[in-house]
């Protein structure tokens, strides 16, 4: 969101350096910026058309669209794993589905105790990004009025005192990725509140 908002001001910036500031910078210049300008404008337009393109692709798909019921996962995250991991009966389970991506943590084992290390970054890397990106959504945008209908309200207020918040984002993205790894394309229902339990 702060992003959006940082974007949509530098191009105020440069709409405003284009209309007034002829007097400052030289005529060169001034044309060398307005290319760019197009450019990035030509480029939202591409990535805005892509974007839907990809949107429609997802909700035709019933794997896709299945996986968008998990919060905090669009037609991107769906679609690049679908193409990734296909139908995932490779994966027995959803936590063979977070190693494979990385997100669980490595362990150091001695005899009675079990130390935790940091995540492994094994598997798909844009993938695993993705996730992470889905639990930021889930913990900020998504936020504490609506984790309760996701069934992740319990489990993420009780992390939230232990952990930090950057290592609560990888834990979630863990979580999430406990549910697809369940999923099947030929399986059209939305996925039960439980599964996140």
């Amino acid at each position: 969101m702060e992003a959006v908002k940082a974007l949509e001001a530098v191009q105020t910036i440069i709409a405003g350096i284009l209309a007034k500031r002829t007097d400052v910078l030289s005529l060169r210049m001034l044309h060398i910026i307005e290319g760019l300008a197009q450019d990035w404008h030509r480029l939202d337009e591409r990535i805005e058309a892509l974007s839907s393109e990809i949107g429609a692709l997802a909700c035709k798909d019933p794997a896709c669209d299945r996986l968008m019921s998990v919060p905090g996962i669009g037609p991107i995250i769906s679609s690049a794993m679908v193409a990734a991991i296909g139908s995932g009966d490779v994966f027995a389970k959803g936590r063979d589905f977070a190693a494979w991506l990385g997100l669980v943590p490595k362990q150091i084992s001695t005899r009675d105790c079990t130390i935790l290390g940091r995540i492994s970054k094994r598997g798909n890397r844009y993938l695993r990004a993705l996730f992470v990106q889905a639990a930021w959504v889930v913990l900020v945008r998504v936020g504490p009025k609506h984790w309760e209908r996701y069934g992740l309200k319990s489990w993420i207020e009780a992390a939230q005192p232990q952990l930090h918040h950057n290592v609560l984002a990888i834990a979630l993205a863990n979580k999430l990725t406990a549910s697809p790894g369940r999923f099947s394309t030929n399986v059209t229902k939305p996925l039960p509140a439980e599964v996140y339990a």
